[in-house]
């Protein structure tokens, strides 16, 4: 059936005040993460990693929003891991860089079959994936003197990084929004450590980004990260403004009040003398 321009275009109209409205509220998270956590300074030459999903575009597109109004300059190439899955379309990232103009750099690795070999059957390919990619990226970086590695982690990633640390690690810890590699020879950066994942994926819609889902990890079951996500999800519906407080305990951290044996010297602590009329 043919549809009715009278209500299409009121529709379209609607669409584009929506797509306004989530670019306003992702660029203005966006630049105060930059600006809290001093990511992106004058001069700096930024390694912006491109997956193909909605995360990494997203912030591609904000990144390049950003650069055009910054008071610095600095800049931006889009760099793409392609880690030789079978399937993978490898024209698509490509196509896209050039198609809004940016620069951008591919990097072909196999790693899809040293991962698929080491991990047994039944395991996740999560860690060791992510290790090798991690490794490959920094090793580029190095070569080709990018001064920030931008990830495109983003608030609930770090929300869920903290649980499944205390969860399955015992440890308290979650992804930083800017972080000095283990090496010292890399900073890593997450602009998007503010945006909400709801925001990001309506925004990615109404782009219309080429998205490229990750078959090697995505299509593996018993994964603990969905787990935890669903979890937080419950919550965020039935007590609104949870996942806000247990961010915004991230940055309001009271070291003296946990039982880090490493951060206190427990054993000398002592009170101090009480004071009296006398020694006074």
């Amino acid at each position: 059936m043919e549809q009715n321009p009278q209500i299409e275009k009121p529709q379209i109209e609607n669409l584009q005040v929506q797509k306004k409205k989530l670019q306003k509220r992702l660029r203005r998270d966006t630049g105060k993460a930059i600006a809290d956590y001093a990511m992106i300074e004058d001069g700096d030459k930024v390694m912006v990693c491109i997956s193909g999903g909605k995360d990494s575009l997203t912030m591609l597109n904000i990144l390049i929003n950003l650069q055009k109004h910054a008071p610095i300059n600095f800049d931006l190439v889009a760099v793409n891991l392609d880690q030789k899955q079978p399937g993978f379309p490898e024209q698509i990232l490509p196509n896209y860089f050039q198609s809004i103009g940016i620069d951008y750099e591919i990097i072909e690795e196999d790693t899809y079959s040293v991962v698929t070999e080491l991990v047994p059957e039944g395991k996740t390919f999560c860690g060791w994936c992510s290790r090798f990619r991690r490794g490959i990226l920094y090793s580029h970086a190095k070569k080709n003197a990018y001064t920030k590695i931008a990830l495109g982690h983003h608030r609930d990633d770090i929300i869920e990084t903290l649980f499944l640390n205390m969860f399955h690690g015992g440890k308290l810890k979650t992804m930083p929004p800017k972080l000095l590699s283990d090496d010292g020879g890399n900073i890593v950066i997450r602009p998007l450590a503010y945006c909400r994942e709801t925001d990001i994926q309506r925004y990615s819609d109404l782009m219309n980004f080429p998205i490229i889902p990750c078959n090697l990890c995505g299509s593996q079951e018993n994964l603990e990260r969905p787990k935890i996500k669903a979890l937080l999800n419950a919550w965020d519906k039935e007590f609104p403004g949870r996942l806000e407080s247990i961010f915004r305990s991230m940055t309001d951290v009271v070291p003296s009040h946990l039982l880090d044996r490493k951060l206190h010297d427990f054993d000398n602590t002592v009170s101090l003398p009480k004071l009296t009329v006398k020694n006074i």
